[in-house]
């Protein structure tokens, strides 16, 4: 009888590993197939959202309309898309989800550029400028202080990424106080002359640099795409990314090359979006649970088009224009900042 139980205790046994793996896989499978149904429902609503934008209360000749709302949703998927993407690898990076590439001092950067031009050769001479001009010396600017930033940092032997963040944060800090001690000497036509550059606008974007300016993020995010599955390592932290064989140092620094090229050309279209990263990356990892940056990468640059396209066209659209987008996002990205930081310390 002993025998007996202990022959049917093994089979059992044997029964529940064999019947494991199998569970497992079919776990595996659902979850698998929510974040597929997932990204499918997200790049509805973003196409929803997109045809919205174009046809909603369209007056007058729909061949103008077209043509400047289709300018206007390109720039919006454009820094949706750039900005999403590059947040998200940059919190991997950091091992923080609360850090976006803004605190490394591109949009307070991206404003000195403005005001040192509107100082030196006022507010006619920069109105007087192409935006084709304006476009690349801002965009070659913000490339160079990021690459520069990162051969310093990453050059030497210790790569510590906190020094990156506080070194960020320092020149964040002074490139603002440098705007606002030039800004008060403006005279008052410069200094409003100054305020229409101040925050991103959607409006008035040039035909032609959007199109540049979309196939550089197109070949920055495709640039992106070999460096996905060493993230999903690279995630772990450095002794184990190390230690599983991923050639670490140099996947931070080609990545952190393609996340300053990615927020440079962004900025330089429209303008400084402090928070919309923020929002963007930490709604992906919470919409989409999941630890392979090929799908959180698309998920964030989905959620990064349909805040963009949902906010320009609540803004637009609802509110006739009577405030910003960034204006907006920079007050929920503040809030949802201050959340995450007290449930970080909690944590």
């Amino acid at each position: 009888m002993t025998t007996l139980q202990s022959l049917r205790e093994r089979a059992s046994a044997r029964g529940q590993s064999a019947t494991r793996p199998a569970h497992t896989s079919a776990e595996e499978a659902r979850r698998r197939r929510r974040i597929t149904v997932t990204l499918g429902i997200l790049a509805v609503l973003c196409l929803a959202g997109i045809i919205a934008y174009l046809t909603y209360d369209v007056r007058g000749s729909w061949d103008y309309a077209m043509d400047l709302r289709g300018r206007q949703v390109g720039s919006l998927v454009v820094v949706g898309a750039a900005v999403g993407a590059s947040s998200l690898v940059f919190q991997t990076i950091a091992g923080s989800r609360i850090l976006t590439p803004s605190v490394m001092g591109f949009d307070a950067l991206y404003l000195l550029v403005q005001t040192i031009v509107v100082f030196f050769f006022g507010g006619t001479a920069f109105m007087m400028m192409g935006v084709g001009e304006r476009f690349l010396l801002n965009t070659v600017v913000l490339t160079v202080f990021g690459l520069l930033l990162f051969r310093w940092l990453f050059g030497r032997n210790s790569r510590n990424l906190l020094v990156l963040v506080l070194v960020g944060i320092v020149i964040g800090s002074l490139f603002g106080s440098l705007t606002s001690l030039a800004s008060r000497v403006l005279s008052p036509d410069d200094f409003l002359t100054l305020q229409d550059v101040m925050f991103a606008s959607f409006n008035t974007v040039d035909g032609a640099l959007l199109w540049v300016a979309a196939a550089v993020c197109a070949v920055g995010v495709v640039a992106l795409v070999p460096l996905l599955r060493y993230l999903d390592v690279v995630d772990l932290g450095h002794d184990n990314a190390v230690a599983l064989g991923a050639p670490y140092h140099r996947v931070v620094t080609l990545t952190l090359a393609v996340v300053t090229v990615l927020v440079a050309v962004s900025t330089a279209l429209v303008g400084p979006m402090l928070f919309l990263g923020l929002i963007v990356a930490n709604l992906a990892r919470q919409i989409i649970p999941t630890h392979r940056h090929t799908e959180l990468v698309l998920g964030s640059m989905l959620v990064g088009v349909l805040c963009t396209v949902g906010g320009q066209f609540v803004v637009g659209h609802l509110m006739d224009n009577g405030t910003t987008l960034s204006v907006v996002v920079n007050l929920v990205g503040g809030i949802y900042f201050i959340l995450l930081l007290m449930r970080t310390v909690k944590l």
